[in-house]
């Protein structure tokens, strides 16, 4: 089966093909252009930058191939009651009008669901999603310690496990880049920065049971650059503070759940200074390749996939 991928998150237009005999996906993605200084976009904006971006990947992406079997197309934030965005009317508009026109099936997901999908496949994995484990989900939007088991109305059931109870990972990472006069979204950018630093300022992660607190972060690296600390080790500071609070929070979680395998998934877990944080300390730790961190379309592919195979004939 060829199947078609979309997701239009808060800040990328995302497309994948997944072969599903050969095992393989072609992304094509855009980010959506943020003015220098903004520390985001209104979902106005971000619903047309989709609409402009969504027609030209599409036909790239499709340009010489196969017909089509299915589309997967994320639609909503998670798969919780009230869980909406605006931004996934855009792909869901496509990918229903691709339907039609193509009588072939078209399947909804959450975005949640497709970075976990998403990750499960870079690990080269997709067996996990038949058995309980933990995933972390932490981007700009989203950050989550999850325990996720086989779903019946929804391709997985989670429990959450520890949550931020302000701001999200990214969002942190995102509004310190911006602060150093970094292009929005900031994190591939600030970890770069970070990389020519030299300093190690301490920060003890606040903590309540196993959720986490973010906002006194921003607070912080406000203050450094304030008294005129160099970018460099303010955005050293940030990204080390948020593996610190990310790491304490998997602690918790390994001591309840010590036997199950353990995902990362999200942008926040593309940086591999965070990354080798958390991997020196919890076991079974598991990583999906950068490129399927951050957000994308594989996931939905993936999961249209998956549900389509467990269908009877």
């Amino acid at each position: 089966m060829m199947i078609l991928g979309i997701d239009t998150s808060n800040y990328t237009t995302s497309t994948a093909l997944y072969d599903s005999q050969a095992g393989e996906v072609t992304q094509r993605q855009l980010l959506l252009a943020v003015p220098h200084g903004q520390k985001g976009l209104r979902q106005s904006d971000a619903v047309f930058s989709h609409v402009k971006q969504l027609p030209g990947l599409l036909e790239t992406l499709l340009e010489g191939q196969p017909p089509l079997s299915a589309v997967g197309v994320s639609v909503r934030p998670r798969d919780a009651q009230g869980s909406y965005m605006p931004c996934f009317l855009a792909g869901e508009m496509a990918a229903r009008a691709i339907g039609a026109a193509g009588k072939i099936p078209v399947r909804a997901f959450s975005h949640q669901a497709g970075h976990i999908a998403a990750a499960l496949y870079g690990l080269g994995d997709l067996e996990l999603a038949k058995q309980p484990f933990l995933a972390f989900h932490a981007s700009g939007g989203t950050t989550e310690c999850l325990l996720v088991r086989p779903g019946e109305e929804h391709p997985f059931d989670v429990d959450i496990v520890g949550k931020t109870l302000d701001l999200a990972a990214g969002q942190v990472i995102d509004r310190a880049g911006v602060m150093l006069g970094l292009e929005f979204p900031a994190g591939p950018h600030l970890e770069k920065l970070a990389a020519g630093s030299e300093s190690l300022l301490p920060f003890k992660p606040v903590l309540k049971g196993a959720d986490c607190c973010l906002s006194g972060l921003e607070n912080q690296c406000a203050s450094l650059l304030k008294n005129g600390a160099p970018p460099a080790d303010i955005a050293a500071f940030c990204q080390t503070a948020v593996g610190a609070t990310l790491l304490e929070m998997a602690k918790i979680a390994v001591k309840t759940y010590a036997d199950i395998p353990f995902v990362f998934a999200g942008g926040v877990m593309s940086n591999a200074f965070i990354r080798q944080m958390i991997a020196g300390k919890i076991q079974q730790a598991r990583f999906a390749p950068a490129r399927l961190s951050a957000d994308n379309a594989v996931g939905a592919a993936i999961l249209c996939s998956m549900t389509m195979e467990e269908e009877p004939c």
